[in-house]
């Protein structure tokens, strides 16, 4: 079983402004990125899908982690097969999208959590 660390390893991505940014974004195909400028020690945090940058300066990771649940759930993609799951409780629980459906799994989670 991954941890939850392991799983949040997964989604996002982290870079310095100076790293092979655009090549990498290009290759993903779906994450949460982190680019770290050094001059003005500022973030931006945004996300990527199929290696296109779909929204960007999100301001934080949260958001950005809720921002790419909910536009995977506008537009009804497919999360990545590794990480099913853990978007599955995003979505369900978390944000409280479409949580009648649950998966076996994330239902034994919640039924765990409530009690």
């Amino acid at each position: 079983m991954l941890s939850v660390t392991s799983r949040i390893q997964k989604i996002d991505r982290f870079y310095s402004l100076g790293d092979s940014v655009s090549q990498d974004l290009a290759v993903q195909k779906m994450k949460i990125y982190k680019i770290k400028t050094e001059t003005e020690g500022t973030a931006d945090f945004g996300f990527v899908v199929d290696g296109v940058k779909v929204l960007t300066a999100l301001g934080n990771f949260a958001r950005a982690c809720s921002m790419l649940v909910g536009f995977a759930y506008a537009v009804d993609l497919a999360y990545p097969k590794e990480l099913r799951y853990t978007f599955e409780v995003f979505q369900k629980l978390l944000l409280e999208l479409d949580c009648l459906k649950l998966s076996p799994k994330v239902n034994s989670l919640k039924k765990n959590l409530i009690a």
